[in-house]
């Protein structure tokens, strides 16, 4: 028996599920999905580089530090690989996850990100290097001669690491700290679910479709809210437990059907939860207040054993539900042989599928500021989502996209996020009833702000934008349709149009002050961008810098502050209470937002 449970069924394919299996297989070799054995020898050969450099850098470390020649001699660190490429579903272009795993006297802090990242950064073939020590598992993300690499590192209780090193023993987890505990359990969990799948190959097939399904329809984010690559791989090896002998084609129909019937928050597990005498901490809302909270719980295999999915929200695990069941629907069509394979790979419409949304623009002043800005703030858009749902008591519901796109007549680095917007369904809003998300997005902003690494010109603005206003870089052809086709999966709530908004903006130069805003309603047939701009610091702004002149085009807006409110079914009424003086420019170049006794803003955005 694999898993927790009985089988399901242990039924294996018939001649129609066979035919659809080689039709799936077909398909997916067709999209191009697998690599090429050049790139796979390259992945290879880079990985091999890898694992010279670290063994070199804990050798000249340890020769340093004065140890013997001997432990010069026999000094050593290793390589080990998980995610996607471990599980041998990765694709073309897709990144390595790495694991550097070193002597406990050479330490992440300063011999992990300072030394070996200065070594990387004087190679030739290192590009885009960026050091992530404050993230949930530390990584160093670079790419090695045009490949990803996230490479993660994990200090051992041992003086010498033999080559042979078994990583899924627990003696690795002795006399380590949590950070390490997490960054070894990537590879450990990896292995586990290989152990634990009946079929490797079917499992492999299963995950590549599953994956590639999830990132068209753009649920594929861990960071976002949704799931990652080790998410949908536990989500379908439970499956494969559950029908020992299904083939792919069975396996992802039976995927959605499982899921689409899945009683969240129950748990899903690939085996049961180990308790050990090392103590850290594993999963179980029985004894831990905060594991209830979970909404979506999937957990790891290895010790000790964790919710993987911890970041999923009620917004994105609602988001979830609806493209579960839409799989699940296309599915029965494909059984009944009345659609084709390519109907379940249709890309989610995303731009189509709201009536309003929220636009977050991401500048800096060149491409690396952007790339450490852009991560920051990604990781943060999550904090958003789970904000506004706080604030409004989950009746204004987000659908936060994982895609970023680019403003390429920007003249500056830029990227930007959007999240859809939608009253909850099945409620009905009370007369002018607003969305009040201004603190909200205020505190969001100042909470972006207080980034550590902070350069000039690193700026973020939120806007609220309509379906009609959508800028016309986010669409493939670089406009939108005249007359949109609403896809038949996808569905916005009609009362979606009443979000309210408003909008508050930063000085664009240090001394800069307004005292009053004025007041404007919007019109529907005239509707019109606001912004929630950040606080702009006061050296971000240089009248010599051209780049921050260019940050500055953003903001143009800002120098004459207008502050309206739109409601859903009833735009511009309930505008009166909005406070004339509703913001402050400081002469610092920071926001004062006027609130009333209570701290919250007079006007609804």
């Amino acid at each position: 028996m694999y898993g927790i449970t009985k089988p399901i069924s242990i039924a294996g394919p018939n001649k129609p599920d066979l035919y659809r299996n080689a039709e799936l297989e077909k398909f997916l070799v067709d999209l191009g999905l697998n690599e090429s054995k050049d790139e796979t020898t390259k992945r290879e050969e880079v990985l091999g580089r890898i694992d010279q450099i670290v063994k070199g850098w804990v050798k000249q470390l340890t020769r340093q530090r004065g140890y013997t020649d001997q432990m010069v001699e026999e000094a050593n660190a290793v390589i080990f690989t998980f995610g996607s490429y471990r599980l041998g579903v990765h694709g073309p272009g897709a990144d390595i996850d790495t694991l550097c795993v070193g002597p406990s006297y050479v330490n992440r802090e300063e011999d992990f990100f300072i030394i070996l990242h200065d070594i990387l950064a004087e190679m030739e073939e290192v590009t885009e290097l960026q050091p992530v020590p404050d993230a949930h598992v530390p990584v160093m993300k670079f790419k090695f001669q045009g490949i990803s690499i996230d490479l993660l590192y994990a200090s051992i209780s041992l003086l010498v690491v033999p080559e042979d090193l078994d990583i899924s023993n627990g003696s690795v987890l002795f006399e380590v700290d949590e950070q390490t505990v997490r960054s070894l359990n990537g590879c450990r969990v990896a292995d586990q679910i290989l152990k634990l799948v009946p079929n490797v190959e079917h499992f492999r097939t299963t995950l590549r479709c599953l994956k590639f399904w999830a990132k068209r329809r753009g649920v594929y984010s861990n960071v976002t809210g949704f799931l990652g690559g080790v998410n949908w791989a536990l989500l379908v090896a439970r499956v494969c437990q559950l029908y020992p002998n299904a083939i792919p084609s069975m396996l992802v129909s039976r995927f959605f059907r499982v899921y689409t019937q899945w009683r969240w928050p129950n748990p899903v597990m690939l085996c049961s939860i180990e308790e050990d005498d090392l103590g850290f901490p594993v999963w179980d809302p029985r004894k831990n207040p905060w594991d209830r909270f979970h909404l979506m719980p999937i957990i790891t295999p290895a010790y000790p054993c964790m919710n993987s999915s911890y970041n999923v929200s009620i917004s994105t695990l609602r988001v979830m539900t609806e493209q579960f069941l839409s799989g699940n629907r296309i599915c029965e069509e494909i059984e009944l042989n009345k659609a084709q394979w390519s109907a379940l790979f249709e890309p989610y419409l995303f731009f189509e599928a709201y009536k309003n949304y929220l636009q977050v623009d991401i500048v800096a002043v060149d491409a690396a500021d952007l790339l450490a800005w852009k991560g920051w703030v990604e990781s943060r858009l999550r904090q958003l989502t789970l904000k506004i749902e706080r604030d409004t008591n989950g009746m204004l519901q987000c659908h936060p996209y994982p895609n970023e796109y680019i403003d390429a007549s920007k003249q500056c680095p830029h990227c930007a996020f959007f999240m859809g917007l939608q009253r909850k369904e099945g409620v009905t809003g009370q007369e002018g009833q607003q969305f009040d998300i201004r603190g909200t997005v205020d505190e969001f902003r100042q909470e972006i702000n207080m980034y550590v690494f902070w350069k000039p010109g690193m700026d973020i603005y939120v806007s609220h934008v309509r379906r009609r206003q959508l800028p016309g870089f986010v669409f493939p052809d670089g406009y939108k349709r005249s007359r949109p086709s609403r896809h038949n999966n996808q569905h916005a709530s009609k009362t979606s149009e009443d979000v309210a908004r408003s909008q508050s903006g930063s000085a664009e130069r240090p001394g800069k002050r307004k005292n009053d805003c004025e007041m404007e309603d919007l019109k529907p047939e005239k509707p019109k961008k606001q912004a929630f701009f950040s606080p702009l610091r006061q050296q971000s702004v240089s009248p010599s810098s051209s780049a921050s002149r260019s940050v500055a085009s953003l903001a143009s807006s800002c120098e004459c502050v207008k502050l309206g409110c739109s409601t859903i079914g009833d735009i511009g009424s309930n505008c009166e209470d909005v406070a004339s003086n509703s913001e402050v420019r400081s002469s610092s170049g920071k926001l004062d937002s006027e609130k009333d006794g209570s701290g919250r803003w007079h006007a609804a955005w």
